[in-house]
């Protein structure tokens, strides 16, 4: 095997299968990258047996062939040479990389120990916008469950053309909050439902932030009963999905208020973080009400070690005087994803959830569970 190809787009093919390849102590081909080139593509491919990442670069190949490298030891190499063209050739059980007037030889072991992709031409096509997509991972992946107790918790629900929404939903939720968020689909009108990995999903958000997305727009998902593919601009995924049923979360999403009142989503923010220096640890309480005779939301804290803290922001608050307290780290996940600086907080009173949104998109919706008094 010998391969040319320039340091940009080697550090760009490394960095998108990067994140997948770890040391493992049972398997320790799982820590390196698989480097196959042939007459008309070089693909450079990670995995860690859940996900498979291969993303193809762009270079001249003198001889084909394949060979696989610690993926740490290639990367922070390449990441450190100062040239322009790199050269990549297999020589007995090394990989000699030059670079202008530095050389070096990485000992690697043969492809052939190398796990086995799974083919990526079965499924359901479904065509969605990558920015749209990074941003509804990004809003979404906060609330996923930690653990894996409950396995479809710590996975984000993607459902397809369901009776409530003609595009595709992500959800998660860990039991004390929950994300929604709904995208339009510019392709594929069948009805599916999966759960993907958290893993997953954290791994599409970082490959779509990772491209620029000049030459493609979209991404092309596929999906099928247990696997997930997605196509964008030269990299393809494929992952395995979470056996078993999505809770419906539908149910716990309140259809009526009592309660609404429009904030400053960065002024509340600031009110939130602020409050947070005065609360339990462990509790992370913090206390809300809502005045709609004076316009005012008063935000309240108080810890035994460190003090108390009473402010007041001002809202557009209509229906009832209300309040309820929340965990403030929640509450900052959601605000944090909320788009714009409008946003919506509406509630039915302090033991049931409350909503927060933005204030004309229902796009995105953030469920908070209240903490019992």
């Amino acid at each position: 095997m010998k391969i040319s190809c320039t340091k940009e787009n080697l550090t760009q093919a490394l960095a998108l299968v990067g994140g997948v390849a770890n040391k493992n102590v049972n398997l320790p081909i799982l820590g390196n990258i698989l480097i196959k080139a042939n007459e008309q593509t070089i693909e450079i491919v990670a995995t860690n047996l859940e996900l498979a990442v291969i993303s193809h670069l762009r270079g001249v190949v003198e001889a084909p062939g394949s060979f696989t490298v610690p993926a740490r030891t290639l990367i922070d190499f390449v990441n450190l040479l100062s040239g322009e063209k790199i050269d990549l050739e297999l020589q007995e059980n090394e990989l000699v990389v030059t670079c202008g007037k530095s050389a070096t030889k990485i000992k690697g072991s043969s492809s052939e120990e190398f796990p086995v992709i799974p083919a990526a031409d079965q499924g359901q096509g479904f065509l969605v916008e990558a920015e749209e997509l990074k941003r509804g991972l990004n809003q979404v992946t906060p609330a996923l469950a930690r653990n894996d107790i409950r396995p479809e918790l710590a996975g984000v629900f993607f459902g397809f053309n369901t009776p409530n929404y003609a595009g595709l939903v992500l959800a998660s939720t860990d039991s004390y909050r929950l994300a929604e968020k709904k995208i339009k689909t510019l392709q594929g009108k069948e009805e599916f439902k999966i759960i993907v990995p958290g893993r997953t999903a954290q791994e599409m958000s970082r490959i779509l932030s990772a491209i620029s997305g000049e030459t493609e727009k979209n991404v092309r998902l596929l999906v099928s009963i247990n696997q997930l593919v997605l196509n964008y601009d030269g990299v393809q995924m494929i992952s395995r999905l979470v056996d078993g049923q999505y809770p419906d979360y539908g149910q716990i999403i309140p259809k009526e208020f009592r309660t609404t009142a429009k904030f400053s989503a960065a002024q509340m923010t600031k009110e939130i973080k602020a409050a947070s220096l005065f609360t339990t640890t462990g509790v992370n309480a913090i206390s809300f009400a809502l005045n709609s005779e004076h316009g005012t939301i008063s935000v309240s804290s108080t810890s035994t070690q460190t003090g108390e803290y009473n402010s007041e922001l001002a809202g557009e608050v209509t229906g009832e005087n209300n309040s309820i307290l929340l965990n403030h780290r929640y509450l900052l996940d959601g605000l944090n994803n909320i788009p714009g600086d409008a946003g919506v907080f509406k509630m039915i009173n302090a033991d049931s959830p409350c909503l927060f949104t933005a204030e004309g998109d229902e796009s995105f919706l953030y469920i908070v569970m209240p903490i019992r008094q």
